[in-house]
């Protein structure tokens, strides 16, 4: 069985740009959200205030679960940049943004959450919506027999983050995802979810591999890096979904003004007690890519895979994946 199932909204998505990006937090150098923070290197005690516009089409597919669940949007977000520079060339980075997301299909939600399709405890709250509730099943099930995704409504997510580098290879990160269900519909509640992680990238080397500007072998120990990343959510209705660390190994390099960045390890996740399941160890990694096309203008796309060798009741043995292509304006 192929690993992804194509839908009419997946060409579109990949269309809104080419390939880049690099994963937030994942080099040393000044944090990257999509390209949004980490510009030119400030000098200690100087100052960069910047607006900025990113706009990202995002898939996220549960192949792992029975129904197989999709989720896709194109956000569209708008915020502002705050650097200061600090010695031994860090950096201090407060990141804010907030827009409108358009969706298809499901909403986008944290890693692990269980689709349970039985009678739940809380359905008696929402028994005032069955009806919207019957609908948005019935057109989502006509929708997979057609292999689409329906529209679904527009939602709002936010992003806060703060970056912390004491230098240029060490490199903190503390961060908080809002995100609005604008309506009950389908297995989404009105609502706001969240989500936070903090997170630590340790450079082993100076960062600086190129390999259209003639480096070799010698020189790849420079572009490998270890990060540390713990995330938690919530769902709209409340409900703790659960939290899970990443400990992954990283290698990051060049090849002109492409920046590729590659990550994988273990994933330990602890699902939250609605969902049933005990913990568990999953494996994945991603694939970053970014590349400038202009002096205030990043491309970026990224593929994030993640197998899961454990199942249980809504949950299976299997791949998600979580896929991602935009570009980022810095004014």
């Amino acid at each position: 069985m192929p690993l992804f199932r194509p839908s009419p909204l997946a060409l579109p998505l990949f269309l809104l740009a080419p390939a880049g990006i690099a994963l937030a937090c994942a080099l040393p150098a000044p944090v990257r959200a999509h390209g949004a923070a980490g510009g030119a290197e400030l000098a200690p005690g100087e100052f960069l205030m910047a607006p900025v516009l990113t706009i990202e089409g995002h898939a996220g597919l549960e192949n792992n679960l029975e129904d197989r669940p999709r989720h896709y949007a194109i956000d569209g977000l708008i915020g502002v940049v705050m650097e200061w520079g600090l010695p031994n060339r860090g950096s201090f980075a407060i990141e804010a943004m907030i827009g409108p997301a358009f969706v298809w299909g499901e909403a986008e939600h944290f890693y692990g959450r269980v689709h349970q399709h039985d009678d739940h405890d809380d359905h008696d709250e929402h028994d005032d919506h069955a009806g919207d509730d019957d609908h948005d099943h019935d057109e989502h099930d006509v929708a997979e027999g057609h292999g689409g995704a329906p529209f679904q409504r527009v939602d709002i997510k936010g992003q806060l983050q703060a970056r912390y580098a004491p230098n240029d290879r060490l490199s903190f990160m503390a961060e908080w995802k809002p995100y609005y269900v604008t309506r009950n519909q389908g297995e989404d509640v009105k609502g706001l979810k969240n989500e936070v992680g903090v997170g630590v990238v340790w450079a082993l080397g100076d960062g600086d591999v190129n390999f259209a500007l003639g480096d070799g072998l010698e020189t790849i120990a420079d572009g490998f890096f270890l990060s540390l990343e713990n995330r938690t959510g919530w769902e709209s209705d409340g409900t703790y979904i659960g939290n899970y660390t990443d400990p992954w190994l990283g290698f990051g390099f060049n090849v002109d003004k492409l920046n590729v960045t590659l990550t994988g390890g273990p994933r330990f996740y602890s699902p939250g007690s609605y969902s049933g399941l005990s913990s568990r160890t999953d494996w994945g990694g991603e694939l970053a890519l970014e590349v400038p096309v202009s002096p205030g203008t990043v491309l970026f796309a990224h593929w994030k895979p993640i197998y899961s060798s454990q199942g249980g009741d809504g949950w299976g043995r299997g791949w998600q994946h979580h896929i991602g292509t935009g570009v980022t304006f810095r004014f």
